[in-house]
């Protein structure tokens, strides 16, 4: 059973945790919410104030999960990302299947571990751009 609680990694707000151990491959959650292009997304945080759980597959398709605080994949941290913590690494992966997107264990994991799954470099180089127009 997934679960949500205090992110181990610093200044990450909550993250996702699962109560049983995991296996290598095993699909952990499906990422769902709305969709949108990137732009949308950019136009509903700057006016709606509602940023911070899009899943980024391209400009033209993002799963946005602000309004779906039930769909505990959203809570799901980059270990990679801006609030790095030294010897943590991402332990899930992201897979896309047409419009549908799961995360994946890429190792077994013990249970109370945190699901950690990178967002990519794409995600973080759009992150960047977002930043530097402000």
């Amino acid at each position: 059973m997934l679960y949500i609680k205090k992110s181990t990694l610093p200044k990450c707000g909550l993250g996702l945790f699962s109560s049983d151990d995991i296996e290598k491959g095993e699909y952990v959650a499906e990422y769902k919410g709305d969709i949108y292009t990137w732009k949308k997304c950019i136009e509903r945080a700057a006016e709606e104030d509602k940023a911070g759980y899009v899943f980024y597959v391209n400009r033209n398709y993002c799963i946005d999960a602000y309004d779906f605080p039930l769909e505990l994949a959203r809570y799901a941290n980059d270990a990679k990302g801006l609030r790095r913590k030294k010897d943590v690494t991402n332990n899930c992966e992201y897979l896309i299947k047409g419009k549908r997107v799961y995360i994946v264990s890429k190792k077994k994991l013990k249970a109370h571990t945190e699901i950690l799954a990178p967002y990519g470099k794409d995600y973080w180089d759009e992150f960047e751009e977002c930043d530097d127009d402000n």
